[in-house]
């Protein structure tokens, strides 16, 4: 890892048997890795290990959550069941707290017609509720398992390979900008702090 260079987490929503997620992360994984601004966090939730009840406390949820809190930035690939997403998804973002805050967040959405869209709505309504924004384009693949060959590789790759480097470029400038805000805001928090200690002191 760099001193400094921005830190991308890709988050794989699904943990079902057979998921097609892999397929679809592991390109987008090599879509990021031709940037030169990012170090990449592949954060699978089919292998973290999360417990299936919530409250707790395990060295497999503190890990999670430290890797959530170094990154400056999230894609988060996922499917659409029912029209909605993964309940695995839900319980990753409900498990950190204030490790999402001021940090940009981008989709990769595959699906069946509609191509986890309907998932994503979603997400930009639960996102800005942990004060993490979402960028604006997407990248999404309609009748998913239709569009890759055998080898994991998109059929027609031009237009999905410059969706993604779009969005990253977005979640580049976000991630700069807000990352800058948050170093800003805790040196203020700092400085504060040790007039409060000096004020006491004296």
């Amino acid at each position: 890892m760099v001193e400094d260079r921005q830190q991308l987490a890709i988050i794989v929503a699904s943990t079902r048997q057979g998921r097609f997620g892999g397929v679809v992360a592991q390109w987008f994984l090599s879509q990021a890795r031709q940037r030169d601004d990012m170090d990449l966090d592949l954060i699978d939730l089919a292998e973290v290990g999360l417990p299936a009840v919530l409250g707790q406390a395990s060295p497999a949820v503190q890990a999670y959550i430290e890797r959530i809190d170094r990154a400056d930035a999230f894609v988060v690939v996922t499917p659409e069941y029912n029209h909605g997403y993964p309940a695995s998804l839900k319980q990753a973002i409900d498990l950190p707290h204030g490790q999402w805050r001021a940090k940009p967040v981008g989709f990769v959405s595959y699906g069946g017609m509609a191509g986890g869209l309907r998932a994503v709505e979603q997400l930009r309504q639960v996102f800005p509720e942990l004060q993490a924004m979402t960028v604006r384009d997407t990248v999404s693949f309609h009748m998913a398992d239709a569009r890759f060959d055998e080898a994991g590789e998109p059929r027609e790759p031009i237009g999905c390979n410059a969706a993604a480097h779009q969005m990253l470029d977005q979640l580049a400038w976000w991630s700069a900008a807000l990352r800058a805000a948050r170093r800003a805001e805790s040196a203020r928090h700092r400085m504060g702090e040790l007039a409060l200690v000096e004020e006491t002191v004296s």
